[in-house]
């Protein structure tokens, strides 16, 4: 019998379990390496934590306070660089996680970037838009001491999304007296944002799934896919997944999902979404859970929801033989090993999901250019990026006979190790 659940216990909204979990993939990696322990607690520890208070006026004029955070992990390659998270799960645990993930994600592409992470504890489909603006305006300027285009950029991550980063832009422009389009990137185009970079982590995890598929002689038209989590990086990935030929066989919100053994019309259930603001109602499938998604009969699952949706209880009863990890830190390390011994196949998070931060790091370099490229030249570059990566993991994983989490971890982690040996400690 497949277990059920509730959100929290799901998606692991126990933060500290989260933030366990990315060290013990760290520990695992690091270990495996045999890399030089003087650099472990370094490697590990986050090099700045930042709380804020963010009290803000509400519509009916009450003064609520609001926690937020910024986490900067390590800059050893180049400025922090990471999303900003509006969620009531949000926490310091979970947001040191998230930024220890970016820095081996960041280094693993090969961007001259360090990894961060903020985040601010609410619900914001609560708030209106008023409010939603004078939230960010709050927490922008908290923050402000410690983000700037050489410093920490950040971008859109859960909850947020390109109107938060205008107002961020606005916000930080108006206290330096000009307007600094490097400071975000997730902007809207008529901003100085870039093409392409709603789609980017979607299109990037087609990319990756592609190419893994030519390593074993078949196509995307060749499988069957699930997507758990139907919100921007969910909805993209699926859409450009069918575009290549795939099945679409199950999607899911986090109010439940719909699975369909002839296909789903992605686009039909993107409008139905915009529309009505939840998948429920979605006429063209069975409905399902969350749970049974993750179970479904289908060549491929994405989890593109949130952290630790893929647990030791549900592991054991996944039947897809390829894991494509869209969300961040979907997969618990007791569910990695499950599977693994299942002969389940995973691509792991900071090799997936880069597509996002690769175009970030394209639209940062377009506005410290003020010269903006096309979608053709944005789209080329980041195939070539992601298919690199790929084409690096799956090297390293056939050398050293290991999985793709421990090549692409490894990677990452000795990227990093590498650039703090060559420049030593200060003073």
């Amino acid at each position: 019998m497949v277990p059920t659940t509730n959100r929290l216990a799901a998606n692991g909204h126990a933060p500290a379990k989260f933030w366990q979990n990315a060290t013990t993939y760290f520990n695992r990696v690091f270990d495996e390496l045999q890399l030089d322990n003087n650099w472990r607690s370094l490697l590990a520890t986050p090099k700045r934590i930042l709380t804020v208070s963010c009290p803000i006026r509400l519509d009916d004029g009450r003064i609520q306070t609001f926690t937020g955070y910024r986490v900067q992990h390590n800059n050893a390659l180049g400025p922090f660089k990471g999303g900003i998270r509006y969620d009531l799960a949000v926490d310091q645990n979970e947001v040191m996680a998230l930024a220890m993930l970016q820095t081996w994600k960041n280094a693993l592409v090969g961007l001259p970037y360090g990894g961060a992470k903020g985040g601010v504890v609410c619900d914001p489909k609560t708030l209106s838009l008023a409010e939603k603006e004078r939230l960010t305006r709050r927490y922008t300027s908290e923050v402000m001491p410690i983000i700037g285009p050489e410093k920490d950029i950040p971008a859109p991550d859960a909850g947020t999304d390109s109107q938060v980063m205008a107002w961020l832009l606005d916000t930080y422009s108006m206290m330096v007296g000009h307007q600094e389009l490097a400071v975000v990137t997730g902007k809207p185009v008529s901003l100085g944002g870039s093409v392409g970079r709603e789609e980017a982590t979607g299109r990037g995890v087609m990319y990756v799934l592609a190419r893994f598929l030519s390593t074993v002689h078949k196509s995307i038209s060749d499988v069957t896919v699930a997507v758990q989590g139907f919100g921007n990086v969910g909805y993209h990935a699926a859409r450009l997944i069918a575009e290549r030929g795939a099945r679409i066989v199950a999607i899911s919100d986090r109010f439940g999902g719909i699975y369909n053994d002839q296909g789903i019309d992605i686009e039909a259930a993107g409008r139905w979404i915009r529309e009505t603001g939840k998948l429920s109602g979605f006429s063209d499938g069975d409905e399902i859970t969350n749970e049974e998604l993750l179970t479904c009969d289908c060549d491929v699952l994405v989890p593109a929801a949130m952290e630790n949706t893929v647990t030791e209880d549900f592991a054991p009863h996944i039947k897809a033989k390829l894991i494509v990890e869209a969300a961040n830190g979907p997969t618990t390390p007791e569910a990695d090993r499950i599977l693994a011994d299942n002969g389940v196949t995973i691509l792991p998070d900071i090799l997936a999901n880069a597509g996002g931060v690769t175009v970030s790091y394209f639209e940062w370099v377009q506005g410290l250019d003020n010269y903006f490229w096309d979608k053709p030249r944005v789209d080329s570059e980041l195939q070539k990026i992601m298919e690199r990566a790929f084409e690096q993991v799956d090297t390293i994983a056939n050398e050293r006979d290991c999985d793709y989490r421990t090549a692409a971890y490894g990677l990452g982690i000795g990227r990093v190790a590498e650039a703090l040996r060559l420049k030593g400690l200060f003073p």
